[in-house]
């Protein structure tokens, strides 16, 4: 079979991402925040495009500044002197001028030397010291709070260890995580990387363990609660025991195992269950997290991008342009185009580029009110009654509604926030999947999860729910769900079983 070369003409069609498309498609899934950073970072690069709000901003000043002379004038007409004094006229205080006579030697000319001698001389001008009530303390005007390795490396510092004990100190701080435990490296593990014995890292360790807070620097939950209370003084044996072998049983209230085990025949000391109870109570009493009182729970603020107002019995969306930037092109590069072909080419580039970015964030603000519109139809009963009445959604019903592919919708309820009046809610909480009820219209996941918060939030804290209880109580609302999905949504939410959850005393 010959083989040769030849030229064809095929024609196809395909689908390319433009740039532009990319962008716009960036644009998209961004949030509120990262659009505004975006937008800086484009002005930085894009001569072109200017911020309309601080132009405005700029030229309110300059009014304000021409205007003074005419509010001077006012004034003065209606004193009687529609006369402005010349600027000639205006006296100067303090004015330091230098007079020259016509042989070149200098009048009024300071002296120096001499008023250098006088400053340094005189007496410190008074610091103004106000009522001590007035001034906020120390810890007021830190930037930021004290980290728990910051508070262990202080106390370290202050301890009587050796300077090589003190860089193994360093480390084994530097491995403590934000609970206040050493799980990782070992000790033998850090001896061996280090060239030293695990006598000396023990010896480390323990000192640490002495540091506040009480219990940081253990390995295990065990070690931790014993550190505590050893501190405390409650290091009977029969605390110690029960820390040592008995938290599991502890975690669940099982106090009738631990009777059991410390049952034994006479002539050893019987244990009844109120001295259970007793060893429980300051057990309890112990942080098994020692370190989250450093840990930083500072508030995150979040910006709603769209609104939705109830006014009388209708709905309005309202978008959110309060701190987006005001985007337009600059006048003074409009003018700039037919200064020369290299210019007018920059410019030309520029300019399409700027026109661009405007209407991707047009674009952008409508798909975002389309999606939350669409949302408002679909759950609207959500925002006149609250979350118990929210129904099944996905994003393919919200798709064919507004006409868009469900990527797009998808996109747009990303890190998006919507302020309702039964609160502020990401765009993607309204999306859940059906649960089945008895009355035949199916509700929310995330309404079920409100009512098993209920149930919960309502019982008796020494007899609570079991999960089966629950199953019982939701079916009786005309709710039909599994017990192992009220599980996983308790999980979830972050409630504990029953078992945890009971209190005994």
């Amino acid at each position: 079979m010959g083989m040769e070369m030849r030229q064809e003409l095929r024609l196809s069609q395909q689908l390319v991402m433009t740039p532009q498309l990319q962008q716009a498609i960036k644009l998209l899934q961004l949030s509120r925040m990262e659009l505004v950073d975006m937008v800086h970072e484009e002005m930085l690069e894009n001569p072109i495009l200017e911020d309309d709000f601080e132009v405005a901003a700029e030229q309110g000043k300059e009014r304000e500044l021409l205007g003074g002379d005419d509010q001077l004038a006012m004034q003065m007409e209606r004193a009687g002197n529609t006369e402005l004094p010349p600027l000639e006229q205006t006296p100067v205080e303090n004015a330091n001028q230098v007079e020259v006579k016509a042989d070149g030697t200098a009048v009024n000319e300071i002296d120096w030397e001499n008023y250098l001698d006088n400053y340094s001389s005189a007496s410190p001008m008074p610091s103004y010291r106000g009522d001590s009530e007035d001034l906020p303390s120390l810890e007021a005007t830190l930037t930021k709070p004290p980290s728990l390795h910051d508070h262990l490396a202080w106390q370290l510092k202050l301890s009587d260890l050796e300077d090589r004990e003190k860089e193994l100190g360093l480390i084994i701080i530097g491995n403590i995580d934000a609970d206040g435990y050493f799980k990782e490296p070992t000790v033998s593990e850090l001896a061996a990387d280090e060239g030293v014995s695990e006598e000396l890292v023990e010896k480390v360790l323990e000192k640490i363990q002495t540091f506040d807070p009480v219990g940081i620097g253990a390995r295990n939950l065990a070690e931790c609660m014993l550190i505590q209370a050893i501190a405390v003084g409650q290091d009977d044996d029969l605390v110690v025991k029960m820390i040592k072998s008995h938290l599991n049983n502890l975690v669940k209230k099982n106090y009738a195992a631990i009777v059991r085990d410390f049952k034994k025949p006479p002539p050893a000391p019987q244990v009844d269950l109120e001295e259970i109870y007793e060893a429980a109570k300051v057990i309890m009493e112990f942080d098994p997290r020692p370190g989250r009182q450093y840990a930083s729970d500072d508030a995150h603020y979040i910006t709603p991008d769209v609104y939705i107002h109830k006014v009388g019995d209708k709905f309005f969306v309202v978008p959110n342009d309060d701190g987006l930037p005001k985007l337009k092109i600059a006048n003074f590069y409009k003018s700039a185009m037919g200064s020369g072909e290299k210019s007018k080419e920059y410019v030309q580039d520029k300019m399409r580029s700027a026109q661009w970015l405007i209407r991707s964030i047009q674009q952008r603000q409508r798909t975002i009110i389309k999606v939350a519109e669409s949302i408002l139809k679909f759950q609207r009963e959500f925002f006149d009654k609250g979350i118990a009445h929210l129904k099944p959604l996905i994003l393919r019903d919200i798709a064919e509604d507004i006409g868009m592919h469900e990527s797009t919708v998808s996109r747009v309820t990303t890190n998006k926030y919507v302020h309702t009046p039964q609160g502020i809610y990401e765009l993607k909480f309204f999306f859940n999947s059906g649960i089945s009820s008895s009355s035949g219209d199916d509700l929310a996941s995330q309404a079920v999860k409100s009512k098993i918060k209920e149930l919960v939030d309502a019982e008796d804290a020494k007899r609570p729910h079991s999960d089966q209880k629950i199953v019982e109580l939701l079916k009786k609302g005309g709710i039909n769900i599994a017990r192992r999905t009220v599980a996983k949504y308790r999980e979830q939410m972050g409630i504990l079983s029953s078992s945890q959850r009971k209190q005994v005393f």
